[in-house]
């Protein structure tokens, strides 16, 4: 990595994190230089504007996204494995990847009645991640650790729906038992997959 390409990737580390803080819309080019101490002029020269700034913020969260969740994910065996995997890493990711939250998800309050770049690199990071979600649980049906007749894309719904309600109840809420509550839904959902026993 050049230094060019290396200061970009520190500039993007910290607009990312300072978005989880202010949110989205409150990243501009000058809360960006107040943060990191660089020139609006020199910040400008790495992003033409704001909405650039906010559509390569998201796009450099989608990549850390990836190595934190989707790569360990893969890697994981196939089958309900994988899907425990990828729920365990989702929500770790939601309580840790930065201070203020999931970006994403506060993005998506923020953007979801506004055309636009901003909006438009928004659904397709969350269409690319329920894909690869309704994929992995389509290996557990293949491996025969839940059902054939699962829907895999309803299953993305409802575990996306605990893990939003994670997201709520944990950073609004403040409920100590956030994680415990979105993990005993998750062995729910998990067990109504599961083949139906056989009686002898």
């Amino acid at each position: 990595m050049g230094k060019g390409e290396s200061t970009r990737t520190a500039i993007l580390d910290e607009a990312t994190e300072l978005a989880s803080l202010v949110g989205l819309g409150g990243l501009t080019i000058g809360t960006l230089a107040a943060a990191t101490k660089l020139s609006k002029s020199g910040l400008y020269a790495h992003f033409a504007s704001k909405e650039a700034l906010q559509v390569e913020v998201l796009q450099h969260a989608r990549e850390r996204f990836t190595d934190v969740v989707m790569r360990p994910t893969v890697a994981t065996p196939r089958g309900e494995a994988r899907v425990r995997e990828f729920f365990d890493r989702w929500i770790t990711w939601q309580s840790t990847a930065f201070d203020g939250g999931c970006i994403f998800v506060d993005a998506a309050s923020e953007f979801d009645d506004q055309e636009g770049p901003v909006r438009d690199e928004l659904v397709r990071a969350e269409r690319d991640k329920l894909e690869s979600l309704t994929l992995i649980v389509g290996t557990a049906v293949s491996e025969g650790h839940f059902r054939d007749d699962v829907d895999a894309e309803q299953f993305a719904y409802e575990l996306e729906g605990i893990v939003l309600a994670h997201h709520h109840a944990r950073r609004l809420m403040r409920d100590g038992r956030a994680e415990e509550r979105a993990r005993r839904a998750f062995d729910r959902l998990i067990d109504d997959c599961r083949p139906v026993a056989r009686s002898a």
